[in-house]
């Protein structure tokens, strides 16, 4: 709730001259004092001292009546006085003993001075004054001390009766002082009557009611603000088209892409492209497409690309594309998560559509539900599907992850990199956990395990100072959380350290690839030396079917 008071006056009023009164002090308020109070407070007297470090220099100086008296700094001569001093001349003698005096008085100081120099150069030599010697201690402790934390600060939920998915999130770029959520039901033929197609945006200062309303055609699958106008916004809708939204003109789309130039299936990745003008935007759906549009013509795209991985460009032969990821440091390059557990590598300068293709990763069983680089290592990209997320990296061709977390029970749905520490990413999972991992400390567990919801996670984003994490669910909630300063902060050498993970583990990688290359081509000798020999099928079915009851009796012994 929140609670102000606006203060108003008349355009006539402004630029009037101010008047002046002077009037007698009054009493607007008299506190009394409260001697039951005084047992809380702990008198103490302030006390003020001063220290003086280095040694009090000062210079005396003595005049006599008769400078042969007393001349200092001059060695009287047996048989008479300096030349430069005659007593008659008392002008001569003054000169030359101020002269002399000036010398004395420098000398001395400049001894004094070189003992006190040469004894704290000494002190700075042995001691670095300059240097945190207990740094990394103090940090060491924090560390220990700090235990890895989230809490729910906010919920924000779906405003309507019938509860849909919340499909996907996008931080507003401006501090992400809102967030649009994309709410869509994408289970199969789902027709329940009365279920609207809007989705919203939230002001996180009033959680309570969407600040802007979204109406499409179609349901939004996904959504995603425009970093270089914050006032564009992309959607991609069940039915595949393309809608645009100018939220400055409200909530009904600004323009849409005609349907039988757009996609043929949902359009589960879109994203906005770095461009002069920043109105190109790329999408991708299971209908095996890609497509490149212009928000200022959006009749028909401007490019197309058919994610065919035998380099033959038939649609037939097509792999469905359920992610996308593109990174504004590789303008060139994006990746491309498919239905069938590959994740596909582009190049758009490549000349040929086949040559757009360029690498191919078999990565998962089931599809790649995410495919994400790393802010820090754009080299360096995270995929969740079945029950892992595998960490992998564009120097290794046709090779298996580098890392990976370990093997779930439940379905991994989505992830995302932290944007402040290199090695933190964040997972959900359909049992409505978030699991918040950081492979420099740990990779076997996750550092944190939160459970967000009974309902099954669909989406996750983080803000872009890390500290607040977005969670959507399938009824339609988004749950805002925020995360321990440890899991939020950079630290010292951190990014350096978390490089030579990935370059180590890349190395291994490698190291075990060509093992297992030079053992098949071993293995492929051998076959070749032995004599062919044809083998019995009955045999064979016979020998499998032994082996199939042997191990059915074992396990129920093992029961």
């Amino acid at each position: 709730m929140e609670i102000r008071y606006e203060y108003a006056r008349k355009r006539s009023e402004f630029g009037r001259p101010c008047n002046f009164s002077d009037f007698l002090a009054e009493v607007t308020a008299d506190i009394q004092p409260d001697p039951s109070l005084a047992d809380d407070f702990i008198p103490q007297d302030p006390v003020d001292f001063a220290v003086q470090e280095g040694p009090v220099m000062a210079l005396h100086e003595v005049n006599t009546e008769r400078a042969e008296v007393s001349i200092r700094g001059v060695n009287h001569v047996e048989g008479g006085w300096p030349k430069h001093v005659d007593p008659k001349n008392s002008e001569l003698t003054t000169r030359y003993r101020e002269e002399v005096e000036r010398e004395e008085v420098y000398t001395k100081t400049v001894q004094r001075l070189g003992s006190l120099v040469e004894h704290y150069i000494r002190q700075n030599n042995t001691i670095d004054i300059y240097e945190e010697y207990f740094e990394e201690e103090e940090d060491e402790e924090e560390e220990e001390e700090e235990h890895p934390s989230a809490k729910i600060i906010n919920v924000l939920r779906d405003p309507n009766k019938i509860r849909r998915m919340c499909t996907h999130l996008s931080w507003h770029p401006d501090a992400n002082r809102a967030v649009a959520v994309a709410y869509c039901s994408l289970d199969f033929q789902d027709s329940r009557k009365d279920m609207t197609f809007d989705s919203y945006v939230w002001d996180l200062g009033k959680p309570y009611t969407p600040e802007l309303t979204l109406k499409p055609s179609s349901p939004v699958v996904i959504l995603e603000y425009n970093s270089k106008d914050w006032y564009h916004m992309l959607g991609g809708c069940y039915n595949g088209q393309i809608v645009y939204w100018d939220t400055r003109k409200g909530g009904l789309p600004t323009e849409t892409t005609p349907v039988e130039f757009s996609h043929r299936d949902p359009v589960y990745g879109a994203c906005w492209l770095p461009s002069r003008t920043g109105t190109e935007c790329l999408s991708c759906s299971t209908d095996g497409q890609i497509l490149w549009w212009d928000i200022r013509k959006l009749s028909q795209p401007s490019e197309r690309l058919i994610l065919d991985i035998t380099r033959e460009d038939q649609l037939k032969k097509a792999l469905g594309a359920i992610s996308l990821d593109f990174v504004p440091i590789m303008p060139t390059k994006f990746l491309v998560g498919t239905e069938q557990g590959i994740i596909v590598s582009c190049n758009r300068d490549a000349k040929t559509p086949p040559e757009k293709i360029a690498n191919i990763f078999s990565s998962h069983i089931g599809a790649v539900y995410t495919v994400t680089r790393n802010p820090f290592f754009p080299k360096v990209f995270l995929s969740v599907g079945d029950w892992t997320a595998r960490i992998w990296t564009e120097e290794l061709m046709d090779s298996s992850s580098i890392m990976e977390t370990k093997n779930h029970t439940a379905y991994l749905t989505d992830v995302c990199w932290s944007p402040v520490k290199p090695a933190v990413f964040f997972t959900v999972r359909s049992d409505g956990v978030l699991d918040i991992w950081d492979f420099l400390f740990h990779q076997k567990e996750p550092s944190l395990a939160v459970k967000v919801s009974n309902d099954p996670l669909l989406s996750v984003r983080s803000q872009d100072n890390g500290q607040i994490i977005g969670c959507g669910t399938k009824m339609g909630n988004v749950s805002l959380l925020q995360i321990s300063p440890g899991l939020c902060t950079l630290r010292k050498n951190e990014k350096t350290l978390t490089s030579t993970m990935f370059e180590r583990e890349a190395r291994r990688e490698k190291v075990l690839q060509e093992k297992y290359r030079e053992r098949q081509l071993r293995e492929q000798e051998r076959l070749r030396a032995q004599p062919e020999e044809k083998e019995d099928p009955q045999e064979v079915f016979k020998q499998a079917q032994e082996d199939f009851f042997s191990n059915i009796k074992a396990e129920q012994r093992r029961r």
